[in-house]
């Protein structure tokens, strides 16, 4: 075997990637703890304030199921949501509504005008009031509500001062009696735009449950409007589902009444007639007992007829109204849904990493600036 005269025995030497010296970050930190500790406790002094300022929130959650008609449709329906698709609409001709629209119902403007209306309970209340009377009348802001009046809103506040207020808005009263749009003050538009952040309903397509959620300031007001806003939801599906079968109904119930009163009128002049026949025993007085008679037969047929109807069509109300099967109950909260605790924490640790951040930029400040001005 030929050796290499050139070969000197030493392996190649290959370029070391400079890797990150965590005992220089840990010494650099050690260095400037000063610095960290400052911005730890200047952020956990705003996190204390923060903590003390912030508004309590209190959280209720319902589950209730919708027991929908077993009908073909909506076990096709069913099945195919399990495979992950939509078969439903948000109504069908046998007037069923769609669990899908739910959360429409939720956040329409009638429904939160309804909410903001219902009395509730406040500890500042001697009575039950509604939310609307509670903002305008009661309710005070906060220290962080007047701080950020005249901080952040500032310009808001000064260009509200400065702008003329509008004037009351009155709708003429209609002609014929049909429906009109909704006029909504600010105080009132204040509140919807609070209601649709605090009252959210997620459905569940594949298992079929509802999930209300509904947020507040106080615990037994918050429970009350949780409970309020799951009875007004159950009362609307009610009346979109039985919508059709109570007009029915209705007509048939005043086309019954007519029918009765008619039978009952026929059956009078017959008794008359009836009874001076026997007095005047003329062809006359027969032929006219006869007529009123045969009236009678007809009107006490459709009388008869109309009140199996009658019965029938409340008959499909009840089947029509749904029924709604609670999973949880609403229940008045013991604790907060935020935490004081979890925003000093918070402040805190934004405190620290600030602080690290700022001893270690301090550290690679040159090299940095030297990579710069080489590149």
């Amino acid at each position: 075997m030929v050796e290499n005269p050139n070969y000197s025995g030493a392996q190649p030497q290959l370029p070391q990637e400079e890797g990150v010296d965590y005992m220089a970050l840990l010494k650099g930190l050690l260095k400037g703890w000063k610095t960290i500790v400052l911005c730890t406790v200047v952020f956990m002094v705003l996190g204390l304030v923060a903590a003390l300022t912030m508004k309590r929130i209190w959280s209720v959650t319902t589950v209730m199921v919708p027991q929908l008609a077993s009908d073909s449709k909506s076990s096709l329906s069913s099945l195919a949501s399990m495979a992950g698709i939509n078969l439903g609409s948000p109504m069908d001709g046998s007037g069923e509504v769609s669990p899908l629209i739910y959360p429409q119902i939720v956040s329409s403007v009638p429904f939160r005008l309804s909410l903001m209306n219902e009395p509730l309970h406040y500890a500042k209340a001697d009575s039950a009031v509604s939310m609307l009377v509670y903002a305008r009348d009661i309710a005070k802001p906060g220290f962080g509500d007047v701080v950020k009046k005249y901080t952040i809103g500032l310009p808001g506040t000064i260009l509200g001062a400065l702008r003329k207020p509008a004037p009351a808005l009155e709708l003429p009263a209609s002609a014929d009696g049909g429906p009109q749009p909704l006029v909504v003050d600010k105080e009132e538009e204040k509140l919807l735009e609070k209601l649709s952040k605090d009252i959210s309903l997620a459905v569940d397509k594949k298992e079929g449950y509802l999930t209300l959620n509904v947020k507040g300031a106080e615990p037994l007001q918050t429970a009350e409007l949780a409970l309020k806003a799951q009875q007004l939801l159950q009362e609307e599906v009610t009346r979109l589902r039985t919508e059709k079968a109570q007009s029915d109904l209705d007509y048939i119930e005043a086309r019954y009444n007519e029918i009765k009163a008619e039978a009952e009128g026929y059956q009078t002049s017959l008794a008359v007639v009836t009874d001076r026949s026997q007095d005047l025993a003329s062809q006359r007085s027969r032929i006219q007992r006869d007529r009123i008679q045969a009236k009678y037969t007809i009107a006490n047929a459709i009388y008869t007829q109309m009140a199996q109807q009658l019965e029938s069509a409340r008959m499909q109300v009840k089947r029509d109204t749904p029924v709604y099967t609670i999973i949880q109950p609403v229940t008045v909260p013991n604790k907060p849904a935020n935490s004081r605790a979890k925003v000093l924490v918070v402040w805190t640790f934004l405190g620290f990493v600030l602080g690290c951040g700022i001893v270690l930029g301090k550290m690679y400040w040159p090299k940095l600036k030297e990579a710069f001005e080489k590149a």
